[in-house]
């Protein structure tokens, strides 16, 4: 069926959206695929549906191939299995909780690791029907607490989630390989780049757990990759090794002294530069210990104070510190949480009221820079003072080690081949687990093995963002002018514009529009009573790949074809143009 932008449900904008902040929000309301209906939650409009679909099927078509089956869960779910898994609690303010008529706790799902773990257990009773795995393609809800880019973070999303169950742990890996090796497929077909980089499970469990990310400048994901390409992860994910402990035996003691307004590092670093020289070279940040205060938020509202050491030359990466302590949020220690803790000296806090033993009681944990035997600068716990000196366990120690600073550019790989590390930004796109058994023991989920014995089953979980992955395509693919579209998602083959009024034109395209179609062509016709110059704007926003111009030319038997990636233009007979889209479309 031809698509006719006369009669199509459809509104282009010149101007960009005000709440736009990256160019796949800006370009997807302009073009027409999608509109807001209020903070992260979007209406698709027919354009929009049709490229969603496009990526559903492709995704669809790949987890087929393996021979995976899809199901379809509802939205709507009862409290109880997720209240057996603790997620009713841990999910915290991002669940979506209504209660029904009776007063029974549902929820809008945000993942459905429970529901699939239920079905298998209703319908499967033994290793025979194992190993299994389900999918779905469906609508997630999750309440972000700051919805932002489009479809990039919302609150309604489009989601494929598909889950293995093995009988054993071998059988889970084969089928985490399965599913690693479909996305690879999926991924490459969507048109962009992507890496691959191991990740934590969070809120999830499992073990084994990597994701996909799409390169982008306006990522949420930062990942790191060695030089030798032997090691790739997300930031959350990266060990940073702890170094040999330095013996601090006949180490001068640890002595206060008086380091009046330096409440911050560099105001710290230039007065002991000036007032206590180093012999051997100055001091620099990295020869002091921070302590950052952050308040923990936990699922069940309660709150906990805590404080991290870390040299002072870093700074505590809050995706970092959130994976270590979920599923508890972190947020701000504030000016009401000093007051009610008084012993705390705002700009210089040392390790002294800090920790198990210390007159705060506050948790204390430590970058693993900070070894057993090293000497650092910290606070004295008295406005104005700093200690000097301070041996790590010789004079403090702390309640444990997180993995919370900042990881930098040239920082040491953890890989096999050492070397450095390089940063980037990424857009989370896949996300596999190898769940093990949590689910499957929360929820009593076991079948008789081959001796008649029962064994928990063992489970992996792989999500895809379908509605992102519009997004991410978009913001691989697009020019100061509007969407580029790979042809395999855009919302047509050929975008057909009638470049002049006459019945002549209009003929003429009607006629190459209508073969099209009949060759199976996706066809969009731009047949408006509209200046040449409105449609080629459009043609160009819409960002169909191929651009065919019914204009002046057809008097002498040509059309124009642009290519709407390059931007190359030629002219087409009239008698040889449906041959020659067939061949480009069909590649």
């Amino acid at each position: 069926m031809i698509t006719r932008m006369s009669s199509l449900f459809l509104r282009t904008l010149r101007e960009d959206p005000a709440d736009a902040e990256v160019p796949s929000h800006r370009l997807l309301v302009r073009a027409g695929y999608i509109r807001r209906a209020a903070p992260g939650i979007y209406t698709w409009l027919p354009l929009g549906l049709k490229v969603l679909r496009n990526v559903e099927n492709i995704v669809r078509e790949e987890m087929d191939r393996e021979g995976f089956q899809e199901v379809s869960f509802p939205a709507l779910l009862p409290r109880e299995p997720y209240e057996a898994t603790g997620r009713w609690t841990e999910y915290g303010p991002n669940l979506f909780r209504l209660k029904d008529r009776k007063g029974a706790d549902y929820l809008l799902g945000p993942t459905h690791e429970e529901m699939f773990t239920l079905l298998v257990k209703d319908i499967y009773s033994s290793y025979k029907n194992l190993p299994a795995v389900i999918y779905q393609i469906q609508t997630k809800y999750r309440d972000e607490a700051r919805p932002r880019a489009g479809l990039l973070r919302g609150r309604e999303f489009v989601m494929k989630d598909s889950y293995s169950f093995d009988i054993s742990d071998e059988g889970l890996a084969a089928s985490y390989q399965r599913h690693r090796d479909a996305y690879i497929r999926t991924f490459d077909r969507l048109g962009f780049k992507y890496v691959i980089v191991s990740a934590m499970s969070g809120a999830m469990g499992g073990s084994a757990s990597e994701e996909f990310l799409a390169e982008s400048e306006v990522g949420e994901d930062t990942y790191v990759r060695s030089e030798s390409g032997d090691f790739a992860a997300n930031v959350e994910a990266v060990v940073v090794p702890t170094p040999e402990a330095i013996p601090y035996e006949g180490t001068a003691a640890a002595h206060v002294e008086d380091t009046p307004e330096t409440p911050t590092i560099q105001t710290l670093v230039d007065h002991l530069n000036a007032a206590f020289p180093r012999e051997d070279r100055p001091w620099h940040a990295g020869d002091t210990l921070k302590n950052v205060l952050v308040k923990l938020r936990h699922p069940d509202g309660s709150a906990e104070a805590l404080a991290i050491g870390l040299p002072g030359d870093r700074e505590v990466d809050t995706k970092r510190l959130e994976a270590q302590v979920s599923p508890a949020e972190v947020e701000a220690f504030d000016e009401v949480d000093f007051k009610a803790n008084p012993v705390l000296v705002k700009g210089y806090i040392g390790p002294g009221v800090l920790g198990e033993n210390g007159s705060s009681g506050i948790r204390y944990l430590l970058d693993p820079r900070v070894v057993s035997g090293s000497r650092w600068v910290t606070g004295a716990n008295e406005q104005g003072r700093h200690v000097i000196d301070l041996v790590a366990e010789r004079d403090f120690t702390a309640d444990g080690v997180i993995q919370a600073a900042e990881i930098r550019d040239g920082d040491p790989s953890p890989g096999p081949s050492g070397g450095v590390l390089h940063t980037a930004r990424g857009i989370e796109m896949g996300h596999i687990f190898q769940l093990g058994r949590k689910y499957a023991e929360a929820l009593d989920l076991k079948v008789l093995d081959v001796n008649g014995k029962l064994v928990t089953v063992t489970m992996g979980s792989y999500g895809i963002g379908v509605s992102r992955a519009v997004a991410v395509v978009a913001e691989a693919n697009h020019d100061d002018k509007g969407l580029i579209w790979p042809r395999e998602i855009a919302p047509a083959d050929v975008h057909v514009v009638i470049a002049g009024k006459g019945e002549e034109l209009s003929a003429g395209a009607e006629k190459i529009a209508a073969e099209l179609d009949a060759a199976g062509i996706r066809v969009m016709l731009d047949d408006r009573v509209a200046s040449p110059g409105i449609k080629f704007a459009d043609a160009e926003l819409i960002g169909v790949p191929t651009i065919l111009v019914v204009g002046r030319g057809l008097a002498q038997g040509v059309v124009e074809l642009k290519d709407r990636r390059t931007g190359d233009k030629e002219e087409v007979a009239v008698e040889s143009v449906i041959d020659t889209v067939v061949a480009l479309v069909r590649g």
